[in-house]
């Protein structure tokens, strides 16, 4: 399994605490998380620049490459996905190493397809082939954002780039997740597929629980960093600063609230917040 962040601000924000030095930072879940788990078969990171997404990624342990440290050290971004791997469908490499992009898309996942070897071949089939032609890995989960991308495609008529609106985006998300559950059940052995996704356009985010840990807090109002001490944000005075951060584990002691099992959690550009059931 792995780990996920992703940060979403109205103003942007420097987040090298939440990566790097929070009581439970990405940093630390690298070497082991709530689980008692390592994640150390690579890291990425995703920020947004004018709408598109800048992704630095390796496939190192995150706490052993002084890069992670660094990348997270210049960051000032109001979206931004992270990803810590821990391998399980596909080799230990940077072509499997998440989050994955395409055009406005980011895409990261934590947790397996269970069966998808077998799987895989009708996924392909019903996946675009233009999108087939940027899949560098041989992960569950770059093959899955390809096809997610294809069913939106089904939705919104503006291109090779799908854009759908954010609850046609919530629709894609709950049925998808449904039909990849469905199609994988004969293939459960000792464990079930665990769909956990995080997937934005760089305005709204969108994240899903099924079966793996899943948390969210809000911050509003400008305040010292609970770590450091230091104001994070390059603030506007007449912005009212908002923020939310969806994460596999609470990452500091402020009151993360948990997304509930089987769920697609959803940010809109304006910060709201709102929940969906699944199935």
């Amino acid at each position: 399994m792995c780990r996920l962040y992703a940060f979403r601000a109205n103003e942007p924000t420097k987040i090298e605490c939440s990566l790097i030095y929070a009581q439970n930072a990405l940093l630390n879940q690298s070497i082991i998380d709530i689980r008692g788990e390592p994640n150390a078969d690579g890291w990425g990171i995703s920020c947004y620049e004018d709408g598109v997404p800048r992704v630095e990624k390796r496939d190192t342990a995150a706490h052993q490459d002084t890069h992670f440290s660094l990348t997270a050290e210049r960051l000032y971004a109001r979206t931004v996905i992270a990803h810590i791997r821990q391998a399980t469908v596909g080799n230990h490499s940077l072509p499997n190493t998440h989050p994955f992009t395409y055009g406005p898309w980011t895409f990261a996942h934590n947790g397996t397809l269970m069966g998808f070897r077998k799987l895989e071949d009708d996924l392909v089939a019903e996946t675009d082939t233009d999108l087939l032609a940027v899949r560098y890995g041989d992960t569950d989960s770059e093959l899955i954002f390809y096809w997610l991308l294809t069913r939106m495609r089904r939705v919104v008529d503006n291109g090779s780039i799908p854009v759908p609106d954010f609850k046609s985006t919530i629709k894609v998300l709950q049925e998808s997740i449904a039909e990849l559950d469905r199609r994988s059940k004969p293939y459960w052995t000792d464990e079930p597929s665990k769909l956990n996704f995080m997937l934005t356009n760089g305005h709204d985010v969108f994240a899903t629980r099924l079966r793996n840990s899943l948390y969210y807090v809000t911050r509003a109002g400008i305040h010292d960093c609970e770590i450091c001490g230091i104001p994070h944000v390059h603030h506007e005075d007449r912005t009212r600063y908002q923020a939310v951060i969806v994460a596999s584990e609470p990452l500091s002691h402020e009151d993360w609230q948990e997304v509930p099992e089987n769920t697609v959690i959803g940010v809109e550009e304006g910060l709201f917040v709102s929940l969906h059931p699944i199935g």
